[in-house]
């Protein structure tokens, strides 16, 4: 049969492995589905939901059926009651994204926020990462003014249009380059923003091979993202030539120098965030129902997945 794996540039892992080969030596009949390509449907006022596109096209004709994404989408999916499952989950990447505002801001503290534009790519870690820091503040969403800053946040927060971004590398260095920035609450000691993956019940359990050969190259391909960053941060320089946009290879680099490669099990530590996550969510009106993100796991899978990584001397 064919597999369809959904890929882009914010899942790291999945968009080099897209580009090497390495998961076609194993699985010849797969499909690569570009997430950018497809139909993005309507996108929610940031005040009022969570955009669901990564767990509709995971159930959709044409869709695919295996994802990599940030902390958010499981969890979105998992409140629109689609029945996925965790494949695996990274390590830590506390440094790839923080909560800035500009060097000359009178915004010292998250409290300040009250009432202020906040940039986010709504539906991703970012939300997460914006609400956990409101609520370790006392503030909930409602206290401030989510805007959905898309593909043009950096911009947005050089011209002045919005007061606050959770911005991430290597956006991050297009805006340090040209002007001072102030770290407002960093992701490290807040939360552990992971990369994770994860797929449709009835997949895992009916293309148990298929499943084992996805997390296999994945690990493979990592570790060949860690032996040899410049040429995989070509891939990403070349996609954003290719689409008009501007990537820096030196900037690219350094990004992938400082992000956990290879896919580990989830465990109660990753299970205990989602849902600390899922309940705030719910709280603040995000999610159309509470969640249990126990739900999503097998505990097969995360044998497969232990089974991959490296033996311990």
């Amino acid at each position: 049969m064919t597999v369809r794996v959904g890929f882009f540039p914010h899942n790291n892992s999945l968009f080099v492995l897209r580009h090497t080969g390495i998961l076609e030596r194993r699985l010849p009949d797969v499909t690569w589905v570009d997430l950018r390509a497809l139909p993005q449907g309507d996108r929610p006022d940031p005040r009022s939901g969570l955009p669901s596109v990564h767990s509709d096209q995971l159930f959709a004709d044409g869709g695919y059926d295996v994802i990599g994404t940030g902390f958010t989408p499981p969890i979105t999916a998992l409140g629109a009651g689609r029945d996925v499952v965790y494949l695996g989950v990274s390590g830590p990447r506390t440094e790839n994204g923080r909560l800035v505002v500009p060097a000359d801001s009178p915004i010292r503290q998250v409290a300040d926020l009250r009432g202020r534009r906040v940039g986010i790519a709504h539906g991703s870690w970012q939300t997460t990462l914006l609400l956990f820091a409101l609520d370790q503040t006392g503030l909930t969403w409602a206290d401030v003014e989510p805007v959905n800053t898309g593909a043009d946040a950096a911009q947005l927060f050089l011209d002045g249009r919005i007061d606050a971004w959770t911005g991430s590398y290597p956006d991050l260095d297009r805006v340090e380059a040209r002007t001072g920035v102030r770290t407002l609450v960093r992701t490290e000691g807040l939360f552990s923003h992971p990369s994770l993956w994860f797929t449709r019940r009835d997949f895992a359990e009916t293309h148990r091979a298929e499943l084992a050969a996805i997390v296999e190259s994945l690990q493979e391909s990592d570790r060949w993202i860690t032996d040899n960053p410049r040429a995989a941060a070509q891939y990403f320089v070349d996609d954003a030539v290719a689409r008009g946009e501007d990537a820096d290879l030196d900037a690219w680099e350094r990004a992938l120098r400082n992000r956990p490669f290879g896919v580990n099990p989830v465990d109660d530590t990753f299970l205990e965030e989602q849902q600390r996550a899922a309940d705030l969510l719910t709280a603040n009106g995000l999610l159309p129902r509470a969640v249990n993100v126990r739900d999503a796991v097998l505990p097969w899978v995360n044998d497969l997945v232990a089974g991959t990584l490296p033996a311990r001397a």
